[in-house]
């Protein structure tokens, strides 16, 4: 008797609640898929349907067969699938989202590269710098800029992510350098709306975590109108170097309070718990890690 053949064919049967609608599935004849059972009834010792002239029920031993059998058939055929994953090329569309700075200042660079190397996939790219959902609106991953809480999803680390305070020479001329935290407080501040509490900023300085109540003319959930508004003088603005970077190597923003720091965040790429990933996301994931590093570009300033 082959098992699994037979745990195969005792599924569609519990499933289809009858052997002529089993047979008809999985192209067998009614006797076989009937002989099939009561083989593997004799080998288990133990019936697994109760039987009428009309109708088929599983046991109570039947329904924790059933359950168990459910479990070995889908490891199986994950089995099978982490063994295609490695060998396979990666093809299909790739559903992608990712904060809005982030996506055109530095995907747009990597995308092509990864596709010159991967021909077959097709990338959907969402750009948003709202919370996204990766399993409820049916991402294959998103790039998440966070200090990430535990989850059911999975993450990969793709960057690190520093963030600093920073205002123009000519505000800072005009206003006068924040040398303390507190100062802040009396300071132009260009708030991220996207943050959980946006008017108060914590920054780890020598003494440990001061939080600090902010304010000022603009407040956006995107980090390139609060560059750009920095650039122009409006004030001082606390953001990511991947957005700043350029800005600073060319004097149109400074550095301030540089004793001082936001708790430290990273790059993810998030994905569903899965046992296993598709080629597609896998070979995307690892080229993303490779091409920004540790040690990431907008951070040679």
């Amino acid at each position: 008797m082959d098992r699994l053949n037979s745990m195969q064919i005792f599924v569609e049967v519990a499933r289809a609640s009858g052997f002529t609608a089993a047979a008809n599935k999985i192209g067998l004849s009614r006797a076989q898929v009937s002989k099939s059972i009561m083989q593997l009834e004799q080998h288990l010792g133990t019936r697994l349907f109760n039987r009428t002239t009309r109708r088929i029920s599983l046991t109570e031993v039947g329904q924790i067969y059933l359950e168990r059998c459910i479990d070995i058939l889908q490891t199986i055929d994950e089995t099978e699938a982490i063994a295609a994953a490695q060998t396979s090329e990666p093809r299909g569309r790739l559903t992608l989202s990712a904060p809005t700075s982030f996506g055109i200042l530095h995907l747009q660079q990597a995308i092509p590269l990864y596709l010159r190397q991967h021909p077959q996939v097709q990338i959907s790219l969402n750009l948003a710098d709202r919370f996204i959902d990766v399993v409820d609106e049916g991402f294959d991953l998103v790039i998440r800029i966070a200090e990430l809480e535990d989850s059911s999803l999975i993450a990969r680390r793709l960057a690190p992510c520093r963030r600093l305070l920073c205002a123009s020479p000519d505000y800072l001329e005009k206003n006068g350098t924040p040398l303390v935290p507190q100062d802040l407080a009396i300071h132009h501040c260009l708030v991220y709306s996207n943050e959980l509490k946006p008017d108060s900023w914590n920054l780890q300085g020598p003494s440990g975590i001061e939080s600090v109540k902010v304010n000022g003319p603009i407040c956006a959930d995107n980090g390139d109108i609060l560059r750009a508004s920095a650039v122009a003088g409006l004030g001082v603005t606390l953001l990511p170097t991947f957005i700043i970077g350029p800005d600073l190597e060319a004097g149109r923003l400074r550095q301030v309070l540089a004793n001082y720091c936001p708790p430290e965040i990273a790059i993810y790429a998030v994905f569903p718990s899965r046992r296993y990933l598709s080629a597609k996301v896998r070979s995307f994931v690892d080229f993303m890690a490779a091409y920004f590093g540790d040690q990431p570009e907008w951070d040679d300033f």
